[in-house]
């Protein structure tokens, strides 16, 4: 049974240097986390990661930057995004039957981002795209943004949003109040960075975005990023969204879920309760979850899904979804 996860990290030194370059370690915490072995292991796309691949049991990674992307960089952001691109489209060249990619956009320049899909696309053969959250103060669903989920549904290409860290001032009223290391994971990995990318789900589907674009497809990690767990109370605005449809036709029709490494079967339960089995995603959230022992292909083994539907989990669904873009 072929393995593939969907949500697997790189970044690149030249990234790294924007970040810094922008002071972002001192506004976003989650830069302070891509240092030491993790830096090393996602710098890495050659042996390194394809060894730690085969141990864990997975065939293919679907390689994206890692958060926070290039959401806080403003035009110099274009031409980094190329080059970005074009460094992982060389990795997947050197490795075509283990790596894929999702593109990396310059979102603070929506035009120039959904140009940069397509060419990611049509030209370097990418699956899909990665946005992490809010860019600037906008949140996903403003309009300016458009653009980049309208190119998005033309080339029938997934997007997944991937969680970022909330705002200071969310953080200062929300996340604070206990040791600077406390705050700091209480804000991101415990749980900020969850409630932020469900959030942005939630409001492009209040904002009418599904209604405007019932082709896109989104995708969410880590089971949902809490949405399913309330899905009836988002249910009850129904009487009072003014959608074409009601929430849960959305979950049902517009949404895939991921596992991102949380290896729980009764987590998964939930998601095929709501979104289906052949809406569920394999990922491993390399190297963030990474954990020896062979897990991904253990989970998969013991997940409790029948046979066919295990397959669709481990590769089929994702094969079904980007084989329906444009080439």
């Amino acid at each position: 049974m072929k393995r593939v996860g969907i949500e697997e990290h790189f970044v690149t030194t030249e990234v790294l240097h924007a970040w810094r370059a922008a002071g972002l370690e001192a506004t976003d915490p989650s830069v302070a986390f891509h240092a030491g072995p993790i830096e090393g292991r996602l710098l890495d796309l050659a042996q390194g990661r394809l060894a730690l691949m085969d141990e864990t049991g997975l065939d293919v990674q679907v390689l994206s930057l890692t958060t926070p992307a290039l959401h806080d960089l403003g035009p110099e952001s274009v031409e980094l995004a190329r080059r970005t691109n074009d460094a992982l489209a060389a990795a997947v060249a050197r490795h075509p039957d283990r790596f894929q990619a999702m593109a990396t956009l310059p979102v603070s320049m929506p035009e120039e981002a959904a140009l940069e899909l397509d060419r990611c696309v049509r030209t370097l053969g990418f699956k899909g795209t990665v946005l992490c959250g809010k860019v600037g103060r906008r949140h996903l669903d403003d309009a300016s943004l458009f653009p980049i989920f309208q190119s998005a549904e033309a080339l029938g290409a997934p997007i997944l949003i991937h969680p970022r860290t909330p705002d200071a001032a969310v953080r200062e009223a929300c996340y604070s109040g206990f040791a600077p290391t406390v705050d700091a994971a209480f804000a991101t990995y415990g749980l900020g960075w969850h409630y932020d990318a469900g959030l942005q789900f939630v409001r492009l589907v209040l904002a009418g975005t599904f209604d405007r674009l019932p082709k896109l497809q989104v995708i969410l990690g880590h089971w949902g990023e809490v949405v399913l767990f309330y899905a009836e109370r988002l249910a009850a605005m129904d009487r009072v969204s003014g959608l074409a449809h009601p929430i849960a036709y959305y979950l049902r029709n517009n949404l895939y879920v991921t596992a991102s490494g949380m290896f729980l079967p009764h987590y998964l339960r939930r998601a095929a309760d709501i979104v289906g089995t052949d809406r569920l995603l394999f990922s491993t959230d390399f190297p963030y979850q990474y954990r020896e022992g062979n897990d991904a292909r253990s989970f998969l083994e013991r997940c409790g899904l029948a046979p066919e539907d295990m397959a669709a989990f481990a590769s089929g669904n994702w094969e079904r979804l980007t084989a329906a873009m444009v080439r």
